[in-house]
C-alpha cells in the first residue's frame, strides 16, 4: 500500500512553515482557505479564480459586515494559497478589489487615564502593560521579548523581528528598570525549577534550534513574560513554557479599563498610541518617535499621533 499524500490543509500549513510564517498567521490563513472552500460548495481552489475570490470577499463585506482589515487578511490568505501552494499564475489579481480602511483618529489616553488603568492591574500583567506603554512596543513584540534583548545599562530594549521582519531599538524608561529586574529574578527562579524538572526549553527562531540546540535552555533566550503553565507546542508537540497569551493580556487590559471606569475603548495597542502622543507632547522630535515605533514612513507616525497628514 502506497504512502498517502498529505491532506490539502496540511500542505498549506507546510508551505506556510517553510516560509517562517507565525503560528497565528498560519492558523488565520488556513481558516480563511477553509471558509473560501466551504463558501463555494467545497470546490477545489484549482477550479476557481478571480470571480470566486471576488464573490467571497464581497460576501464578507456586504453580508458579514467584516472590517476592511479583516477582508484584506482574507485576501492575503487566498493570494498565498494561489501563489505559493498552488503556484497558479494570477493575471486576474488586479481585478480583485482591495478594501480600504477609512481614516480614523487613534484612541489616546491621557497620563491620568494611563495611571488609573495601571492602578487596576497587578503582577506580571501590570508590568507588561507598563512596558508596552513605556517602550511603544506592539503587543506581540512585548510578548516575544527575550531576556537577552533587555539592555539595562543602556536603558534600551532591542525589538527583534518586528512588523515587516525588522529589528529596532526602543527606550527602557528609568522607572521600569528596577521593577523589570525584580520580575526577571522571579522568572529566572521559575526557569531554574523547569530545568530541574527536566524542562526549560524555549522555542527558537528559524533554524537556530538545529544549529545551537543548547540555546533552547539558555537563560538569555527565555521569554521575559512567560506563561504560568507549561503546555505542548502546537507544532512540535514538545512541552515548553510559552510566553503569555495575547488574548489573556487583552482581557486583562479590558477588565482594568472597566474597573477604572474609562469611557474610551482601551486595548494594549492604545498604550502604543499613548506612548507616541505623550512623547511628542513632552517635546520629542517626530523623527525620534518614528524610529522608536518602527514606522517606515513618518506620515504613519503623524497619523498615529495627531490623526492628520
Amino acid at each position: 500500500m502506497g504512502v498517502q499524500p498529505p491532506k490539502f490543509m496540511d500542505q498549506l500549513r507546510d508551505s506556510l512553515r517553510v516560509r517562517h510564517y507565525s503560528l497565528r498567521t498560519e492558523d488565520a490563513y488556513v481558516d480563511w482557505t477553509r471558509r473560501f472552500i466551504l463558501f463555494h460548495g467545497k470546490r477545489h481552489p484549482r477550479e476557481m479564480g478571480a470571480a470566486e475570490v471576488q464573490a467571497f470577499l464581497s460576501h464578507l463585506a456586504v453580508e458579514r459586515h467584516v472590517s476592511p482589515s479583516t477582508q484584506n487578511q482574507a485576501k492575503a490568505a487566498l493570494l498565498f494559497l494561489y501563489r505559493n501552494l498552488l503556484e497558479v499564475d494570477l493575471p486576474w489579481l488586479s481585478e480583485v478589489v482591495q478594501a480600504r480602511r477609512p481614516p480614523r483618529l487613534p484612541v489616546v489616553l491621557t497620563p491620568g487615564e494611563v495611571r488609573a488603568l495601571f492602578d487596576q492591574m497587578e503582577g506580571g500583567m501590570a508590568l507588561l502593560a507598563q512596558v508596552l506603554y513605556g517602550t511603544g512596543m506592539r503587543l506581540m513584540e512585548g510578548l516575544r521579548l527575550r531576556v537577552k534583548d533587555v539592555e539595562f545599562e543602556r536603558h534600551e530594549i532591542v525589538v527583534r523581528d518586528g512588523k515587516g521582519g525588522k529589528d529596532r531599538v526602543t527606550m527602557l524608561p528609568d522607572r521600569l528598570v528596577e521593577p523589570l529586574r525584580a520580575h526577571l529574578g522571579r522568572v529566572r527562579a521559575l526557569h531554574a525549577r523547569d530545568l530541574a524538572e527536566g524542562f526549560g526549553e524555549v522555542g527558537l527562531p528559524d533554524a537556530l534550534g538545529l544549529k545551537s540546540p543548547q540555546a533552547a535552555r539558555a537563560w538569555g533566550w527565555q521569554w521575559v513574560f512567560p506563561s504560568a503553565q507549561r503546555s505542548a507546542d502546537p507544532r512540535s508537540g514538545l512541552v515548553r513554557r510559552h510566553h503569555l497569551h495575547a488574548e489573556s493580556v487583552q482581557k486583562a487590559v479590558r477588565l482594568a479599563a472597566r474597573a477604572a471606569e474609562l469611557v474610551k475603548p482601551v486595548t494594549p495597542h492604545v498604550l502604543r498610541h499613548s506612548f507616541a502622543t505623550h512623547l511628542l507632547a513632552a517635546g520629542h522630535d517626530i523623527r525620534t518617535v518614528q524610529e522608536l515605533l518602527g514606522h517606515k514612513d513618518v506620515a504613519t507616525t503623524i497619523i498615529r499621533t495627531y490623526g492628520l497628514l
